[in-house]
């Protein structure tokens, strides 16, 4: 193996050696990125690609750029024909859910147009911002049942690169595992990856793969190498997707720089369409009780659902889930009563829904395939004074299920409904466009402490990676905060299970435990999770390594939460750095482990430290909430 993959970094590099620079750079606005394009060929037909320099340093080589269709072609056929002049992207935007309120993204865009020796253009547009690089195929359709088959666009990353990717899987329920190869598990077998994939392409340069702005009329797209372990290609969902007139694809990703520029960017919304949706003032993300973890139940049990909503206004979360089960819902009441019963204590119910489109287990079925159907069905919740919706079980990445998605966003919008996907799709940007949409599952998360014992052994590291993988990308319903053991149990402290919901970042958070769970904390962590906000004003990255640990702040208003876990299997100190959120005059209270694993040491309303940096012992696994204000 080892001989193998010194032949092909050696071809890699043999073919990079040759590659011809094409007219300039792209450069980042704060001059630390800089895309180079490169042709295999000088002034004729041949290979395109680009490459990547951060302050200076060849960081990424030889990403290769083509498409195909069943009439046009451009793979190794390409010439470039003309290049746009630089412009300036500028755009802020406001974001009702998310890692920060308020973006502002900067770009340096180029619009390189080649053709194929058929005298076909192929667009590509660059923008190079000082997070990452985002580019975006566009063509003009030749005929009109033209049919997309291959886009060729493969990364190359070095070799013995830490990375962390996740097998694909139409749920992108996976872990993240450290890997120093993406070569197949098997000889000639080809292995399929799913985004976000995130590489140390040198020591304390990341890059994070992933793609946005999913619209009506694409598909999905996934990572898979083959004979090449270290070349990642880009493949597409649909094997033949149709293309019409002036066709543009989404963005395909590259947030790239130290661990903060990944952690913070916003990336994946800066490129997408800006909201569809006016007033968004009907909104609210927030907290939910959820019956469905502690017993591996729905909600057919009409009193322990009274229960979890009596809970929802003990700890005064504005939502209840009445999960699956809730069409055989029976013990004194039914869905309907339910949700009236919540009305009159003031909470706000959501209500899950079977996609209907790969699993015909849990019902009810087949009520938001069709519009008219959907839309009945959404004014039978509106009226009832349903809030929202949780929908589950999707079939897979295709244009058909990504058109599906959006009809379910755009028609709940009609009637105020919010909506939480789950057994879907990862992140893609559709959060800016459908502000409605609060949450995704795409995610091994706390449910699985239900179904294998894996997560046990797995789930400290696995949480102490998320956050630079997954939740970089946008909301993550993990269902974290578990201080009891659902049908597996977990061996993480009360101080790690109590930093989740502030490391993971969702606009609806649902807390998974038991009511007696929550009821049996101390006083102060109640009140914690009672007032813990779900969508924040800023995200800040203070420490941390992928599988290792993670600090991390989150500021609301004028209030700064910041979480941390230990991800080892032994006791670590974690050094907080509080300069730049900590102002003088401010107090901090801390949430850390106890004398033992299920249990809390407490201190509250104390002076910063004088030298403006905290640091707190975590047990093995363990972690600690600290809040400024």
């Amino acid at each position: 193996m080892n001989n193998v993959l010194r032949q092909t970094g050696l071809m890699i590099f043999a073919l990079s050696a040759l590659c011809v620079q094409l007219k300039g750079n792209i450069i980042s606005p704060n001059g630390k990125l800089k895309v180079a394009i490169e042709s295999s060929q000088s002034d004729t037909y041949g290979c395109v690609s680009f490459s990547v320099d951060y302050e200076g340093k060849r960081i990424l080589s030889r990403t290769t750029l083509g498409l195909e269709t069943n009439k046009q072609q451009w793979t190794d056929n390409m010439r470039l024909k003309s290049v746009s002049r630089a412009r300036r992207i500028t755009d802020n935007y406001r974001m009702v859910t998310g890692k920060r309120s308020h973006c502002k993204n900067r770009a340096t865009e180029q619009v390189y147009s080649f053709i194929n020796r058929s005298g076909q253009n192929l667009n590509v547009t660059f923008r190079v911002y000082d997070d990452g690089i985002a580019f975006q195929y566009g063509i003009r359709a030749a005929e009109a049942e033209e049919q997309l088959l291959n886009e060729h666009t493969a990364y190359t990353i070095p070799q013995q690169a830490k990375r962390w990717i996740q097998s694909y899987s139409v749920g992108y329920e996976g872990f993240y595992p450290l890997a120093t190869s993406g070569a197949p598990v098997e000889p000639h077998k080809v292995n399929k990856w799913g985004y976000p994939g995130l590489v140390e392409l040198q020591d304390s340069v990341f890059m994070l793969m992933t793609e946005a702005n999913i619209r009506r009329g694409h598909c999905g797209s996934f990572l898979y190498n083959d004979e090449h372990a270290d070349v990642y290609k880009v493949g597409l969902s649909d094997k033949q997707l149709p293309v019409q007139g002036e066709w543009v694809s989404p963005w395909r990703l590259l947030i790239m720089g130290s661990l903060t520029d990944v952690v913070e960017s916003t990336l994946v919304t800066d490129v997408s369409d800006p909201s569809v949706i006016d007033n968004v003032d009907w909104i609210n993300p927030g907290l939910v009780s959820w019956v469905y973890w502690a017993y591996n139940h729905g909600s057919k049990d009409y009193q322990r659902v009274k229960e979890y909503i009596d809970l929802a206004v003990a700890m005064k979360w504005p939502y209840n889930l009445i999960d699956w089960e809730w069409d055989v819902m029976a013990n004194g009441g039914g869905m309907e009563d339910a949700v009236k019963y919540a009305h009159e204590h003031k909470v706000k119910s959501l209500l899950w829904y079977n996609s209907s489109t790969q699993w015909l287990g849990p019902k009810p079925l087949y009520r938001l395939n069709k519009r008219e159907n959907r839309e009945k069905e959404y004014k039978w919740l509106n009226d009832l004074g349903v809030s929202g919706i949780k929908v589950d079980f999707f079939a897979d990445d295709s244009v058909a299920m990504m058109d599906y998605y959006i009809d379910i966003l755009e028609d709940a919008a009609k009637y105020k409904l919010i909506v939480n996907f789950h057994g879907a799709t990862i992140p893609r940007g559709w959060q800016r466009t459908y502000p409605n949409l609060m949450s995704y599952e795409a995610v091994y998360g706390a449910e699985w402490y239900n179904n294998k014992p894996i997560l046990t052994e797995k789930a400290a590291v696995h949480n102490a990676t998320l956050p630079f993988t997954r939740n970089v990308i946008g909301s993550m319903d993990y269902t974290p905060g578990t201080f009891s053991d659902s049908q597996h149990p977990h061996i993480t402290s009360h101080g790690h299970e109590l930093a989740l919901p502030v490391l993971f970042e969702s606009a609806l958070q649902h807390m998974p435990d038991r009511p007696s769970a929550y009821y049996s904390l101390p006083e102060p962590v109640k009140r914690l999770l009672s007032d813990l906000p779900t969508t924040w004003d800023d995200t800040k990255l203070l420490g941390g390594y992928p599988g290792e640990a993670v600090v991390m702040a989150r500021r609301k208003g004028n209030i700064w939460y910041i979480a941390g876990i230990n991800a080892m299997n032994e006791a670590k100190t974690l050094s907080v750095p509080l300069q730049s959120i900590a102002k003088k005059g401010k107090k901090i209270s801390i949430f850390m482990d106890g004398d033992t694993q299920r249990s809390f040491s407490i201190k509250e309303n104390m002076p910063l430290p004088g030298n403006g940096i905290l640091a707190i012992k975590c047990m093995p696994r363990g972690g600690f909430v600290a809040i400024i204000k």
